[in-house]
């Protein structure tokens, strides 16, 4: 008896220990987001982190993936979705709401991030000191940037803000669409899955997108023509994305679980994501050098002219913070000194 007594304690010894996660009971985490399974975040940012959590926690989180809104609503929906409880984790690009995060769209203005990588840190530094209240009801898990937006055109060879005047073009955001605006474009704002209609139909002659996205769109096959700027030069825009959990639902979870999302959340994972999503541009431009699509590259002096074009988009938004209580200056002077960290 006594032999068996001994036997049954290892045996259980090891049931816990290959439980991962002692006590926990598995839950199960509905995830959603607006972009398809074929696009480079569901394969290489949610897939791998949705692995990660699973396996640190012995399988005792799981994540049940909705991808292209199929919780319903649209893309602007996401984030009170995850607040309301709708879903348990989205990723959202926030600023599909206009106006609401104010403060923290101070990375989409323009020709202010290079690296997607030193963004994303700046921006999880910068929100948490001054914007946090921009996201109650949710734990942000980590924030990010993409690689910065180029301009991709349907047909039109635009090397200069004269060629530029007049053409439609795709705005992801109020502040990109502020940017096209001083630039001499006619905005017209949507969100990304209805690019590839909008240029194919003629709605509008180009995008303000990344490359990282071209490919799940497939717009190096729609659009013939690139501007961009230099590897060494801020993008003309940009968009700021989260990985939010709605807060009830963390709270519910056991300590042991919320440490598995603990671990994968924060200054690192935000460093992670944005790294990984460098790491899209060259192959995804690479399909449209294939293709001989024809690209055109700000000329320094043509930047500076670009530079100079969107300066009273910085003042409008100082403005509009000013407005709102805030010290809109302040910020982003701290958002720069930020980016500079991780720069240098």
């Amino acid at each position: 008896m006594k032999q068996f007594k001994v036997h049954m304690l290892f045996v259980s010894a090891l049931i816990l220990l290959s439980a991962g996660v002692a006590g926990a009971a598995p839950v199960t985490l509905k995830v959603a987001h607006f972009l398809p399974t074929s696009s480079n975040f569901h394969k290489f940012v949610l897939l791998p982190w949705c692995e990660k959590i699973s396996k640190e926690s012995g399988g005792n989180l799981k994540c049940q993936i909705y991808p292209s809104m199929q919780l319903g609503g649209s893309p602007a929906q996401l984030f009170d979705q995850v607040r309301d409880g709708v879903a348990d984790i989205v990723w959202s690009l926030p600023t599909y709401q206009a106006g609401r995060f104010t403060k923290s769209e101070v990375f989409e203005l323009p020709f202010l991030v290079k690296s997607s990588e030193k963004g994303s840190q700046a921006m999880w530094d910068y929100v948490h000191k001054n914007a946090m209240d921009e996201f109650k009801g949710t734990k942000l898990l980590f924030t990010h940037l993409h690689d910065g937006n180029q301009l991709h055109f349907g047909s039109k060879s635009v090397k200069n803000l004269e060629e530029l005047k007049g053409l439609k073009v795709r705005a992801p955001s109020r502040i990109g669409s502020k940017t096209l605006a001083a630039l001499g474009a006619v905005p017209v704002q949507m969100p990304a899955p209805a690019v590839p209609e909008a240029i194919s139909k003629s709605v509008v002659d180009g995008a303000s997108i990344p490359w990282e996205v071209t490919s799940a769109f497939k717009l190096q096959e729609i659009c013939k023509t690139h501007t961009e700027t230099a590897p060494n030069q801020a993008k003309h825009a940009n968009s700021i994305f989260v990985l939010a959990m709605n807060l009830n639902k963390y709270n519910s979870l056991p300590p042991e679980l919320k440490k598995v999302i603990d671990n994968n959340s924060g200054l690192e994972a935000s460093k992670w994501a944005g790294k990984t999503f460098d790491s899209f541009t060259a192959p995804a431009r690479k399909i449209a050098v294939d293709r001989h699509n024809t690209f055109n590259v700000l000329t320094d002096a043509e930047y500076k002219r670009w530079v100079k074009a969107t300066a009273n988009v910085d003042d409008d938004w100082i403005k509009e913070v000013n407005a709102k209580g805030g010290n809109g200056k302040a910020l982003l002077e701290d958002a720069k000194a930020m980016l500079k960290k991780y720069n240098d």
